[in-house]
């Protein structure tokens, strides 16, 4: 018999289901989360826990998924409902669903923590793309995903076959897009959700967008036995999978230490995870199992904990970077959250100071996204002596005007020729490893250089031995030895790689891998210089936003007469283009490097294979072709070694070079 309901019982379910459909609505329609994940996933727990204790209230918990579609795109029907799959918390809860399964081998895989999408194909052509929707009907986001490069728009399976996956945004590329000017987004999930399920798949391509296989909908003809064959015939016809991070249990201990692993190397991996998904791994058993209303009873989602504490809002600061935006970072009393002690923590810009109500003193939460990046997730309470923040209408640095472009969040320093922050930040960036390289000349050297006027644009920085080295020797930290050092190293790097060069510069929106791109496409910075913007269109990987600010790059006459400047002290290596012919031993080949060599450090040794045309890789796979192994390999030359892969040695290594 069903227990009575009393009255506060029912207002906690009203209230319950009322914040829950608000919610979703936020998070899959609207990209824009009201609430963090934790609180979700706690208010969702209660409403199941209800709706178990007193059946009568209802089944929402048990029936909703995903949320209504966006009026903006087009809908299809799913030809096979696109379901969640149901969450668990804690060991107790991931046992018993283990046990309601009948035990058998189960297949882990990572959550990741992105937009659900289905791609169908007929006869091996990818003819529509859609998102979760509402389970039963998508919307449409065929042209969206045909940016995606993870996602092939052709693959050698004939008849009806849908895959199903996760696109998502790696946090390297979430944190330039947060920089780059535009609207800023709270986390990776909301800015791949956002960029998406845009109308104009241009914007989706400027996003850096990537993608996961791991389900399929409906399929004419199904070959595969299990869940990991699936994964392989996924890798074989050209999709991006887990497989790196996903492994086979027998048992609950087996997946307790899969969880264990996950969660330990979570923040090393590059992109944000919010669990790990545990499946029948036999997909005849996946059919016996059948569904529920709303998620698959052979499959469930053993959720991470949030790593959240409480502590003191002390203070409001801003920083400058290089591109002249002004970011408020809250200061704090320090916490411990997750072993990392936490002081600071980024408030992202002025409207979010404003629609949180951060003042400061206040009693606030503090969580680390993806457990990396400390944010301040909202008031706790406010404090009697709290007091409102007003940002800032001049840069704290230089003092010029603050302005904010109508179309933009960010609000941003006008003086982009002598502020000094931003001119730290773009020498810091100049002589990065990925840039210039030069050793000896740090963050702290920098600021102290620019403060005393001896840095002012990147040339200086060749001439800086010569006009105050006498000064330098006067210098804490700055002897004969470390002179000599400094200088030496400077100077060795006045030969440098064309793609470094692009690098260090700046260009917005151009990074490491479209800095190789565009060098390998012209082979020479005068080509480049001279590109229009059709034509840059026209390489790979580069759209209209990232073709326009190159373009106007090498337009503006301040940037031209600095870096004519810069060029009168450097040579510059253009890239061999010859060496990636398809001839080559290299060409095509996927490498991953381990262990230390005696000849090449990494970073030279990865450039050097990528001119000849090799693919490096970070993690060895089954599509793996060499493994280049130094001394103290580890785990990597040991998998290499389990899948048989090819081991190359040093001396092997030079006579192939």
């Amino acid at each position: 018999m069903a227990k009575t309901v009393d009255i506060f019982i029912k207002a906690e379910y009203d209230e319950l289901v009322k914040n829950l459909a608000q919610w979703d609505a936020a998070y899959h329609t609207l990209d824009a989360p009201l609430v963090d994940d934790a609180a979700y996933d706690a208010a969702r727990r209660r409403l199941r826990e209800l709706e178990e204790r007193y059946p009568q209230l209802g089944n929402v918990a048990s029936t909703a998924v995903g949320a209504a579609t966006s009026r903006d795109l087009k809908t299809f029907p799913h030809s096979v409902p696109m379901l969640s799959i149901k969450d668990t918390f804690t060991e107790a809860e991931t046992a018993e669903w283990l046990e309601r399964v009948g035990g058998g081998e189960i297949f882990v895989e990572p959550k990741v923590d992105g937009l659900a999408f289905s791609a169908r194909y007929e006869d091996g052509v990818l003819v529509r793309g859609l998102t979760r929707g509402d389970g039963a009907t998508g919307e449409d986001i065929t042209e969206n995903i045909k940016t995606i490069s993870d996602i092939p728009q052709k693959i050698p399976v004939g008849g009806v076959i849908e895959i199903r996956g996760e696109v998502y945004m790696a946090r390297s590329d979430f944190f330039r897009l947060n920089e780059s000017g535009g609207k800023i987004f709270a986390n990776p999930r909301n800015a791949a959700a956002g960029s998406l399920r845009q109308l104009n798949p241009k914007i989706t391509a400027a996003r850096k967008l990537r993608a996961f296989a791991y389900a399929f909908g409906e399929v004419s003809s199904r070959t595969w036995k299990t869940q990991s064959e699936f994964f392989q015939l996924l890798e074989k016809w050209g999709f991006k999978t887990t497989k790196e991070w996903a492994s086979a249990a027998s048992d609950m201990d087996d997946i307790q230490a899969q969880y264990k692993h996950i969660e330990a190397i979570r923040s090393q991996i590059p992109f944000d995870l919010d669990g790990m998904v545990c499946k029948v791994n036999d997909i005849e058993a996946q059919r016996r199992l059948g569904f529920t209303a709303n998620s698959p009873r052979w499959a469930v989602a053993y959720k991470f904990p949030a790593e959240k504490g409480i502590t003191i809002l002390r203070d409001i600061i801003i920083q400058v970077g290089r591109t002249g935006v002004l970011t408020p970072v809250a200061e704090l009393e320090p916490i411990n959250i997750g072993g990392v002690i936490v002081a600071r923590a980024s408030l992202h810009n002025a409207d979010e100071i404003e629609r949180k109500g951060f003042r400061i003193g206040d009693k606030v939460v503090i969580q680390r996204a993806g457990d990396v990046i400390p944010q301040v997730v909202e008031v706790l309470e406010h404090a009697e002596n709290s007091r409102h923040y007003e940002f800032p209408i001049k840069c704290p640095v230089c003092g010029s005007d603050v302005v904010q472009d109508p179309s933009k969040v960010a609000r941003r320093c006008i003086n982009s020729l002598s502020c000094p922050a931003m001119l730290v930040g773009e020498l810091e960036h100049f002589v990065s490893r990925k840039g210039f390289d030069i050793e000896g000349l740090g963050a702290r050297h920098i600021e102290k250089f620019v403060e005393l006027g001896w840095l002012r644009q990147p040339a200086d920085i060749w001439t800086l031995i010569k006009r105050h080295g006498a000064e330098m020797r006067g210098m804490e930290g700055f002897g004969e030895k470390s002179i000599a050092n400094l200088d030496a190293a400077i100077k060795s790097r006045a030969r440098i790689d064309l793609h470094r060069l692009l690098f260090s510069v700046g260009i917005p929106e151009v990074g490491e891998a479209t800095a190789k791109v565009l060098a390998k496409k012209f082979g020479s910075l005068e080509s480049i210089r001279s590109a229009g913007v059709e034509e840059l269109m026209k390489v790979d990987g580069i759209g209209d936003i990232m073709a326009l600010e190159i373009y106007k790059f090498f337009r503006d006459k301040h940037t031209v007469a600095a870096l004519d400047e810069l060029l009168k002290h450097l040579e510059i290596v253009n890239p061999e283009i010859a060496d990636a012919d398809e001839g080559g031993f290299w060409f095509g080949k996927k490498v991953v490097l381990t262990g230390a060599l005696v000849k090449y450090a990494r970073d030279e040794l990865k450039e050097i294979l990528e001119n000849r045309g090799a693919k490096v890789q970070g993690s060895v796979s089954a599509k793996t072709d060499i493994v280049i192994a130094g001394s103290d390999a580890g785990s990597k030359l040991d998998k290499a070694e389990q899948l048989k892969i090819r081991v190359m040695k040093e001396d092997e290594l030079l006579e192939y070079l």
